[in-house]
């Protein structure tokens, strides 16, 4: 069997989509914890502890203003 015979040629491939797939899994997977820890610091305070719909509202809002800050992306080095 001849190895030559491919279309594929090493170093030549277009890796655009890869890359942008990855950059928007990460993205998700950033935003959707944010999302996920401010949900459950929500209903926590709101229902086991009893502090009412605002007692755990504003904490919420507070943990997502410190999440979107904290997690931005950085401008890159050059």
């Amino acid at each position: 069997m001849d190895a030559h015979n491919s279309d594929y040629h090493h170093g030549q491939m277009n890796i655009s989509e890869q890359k942008a797939s990855y950059e928007a899994f990460g993205a998700l997977s950033k935003y959707g914890s944010l999302a996920v820890a401010v949900l459950v610091l929500m209903l926590t305070l709101w229902f086991c502890l009893g502090s009412g719909f605002m007692g755990g509202a504003i904490p919420g809002v507070i943990l997502f203003a410190a999440g979107l800050i904290f997690l931005r992306s950085k401008p890159a080095d050059h």
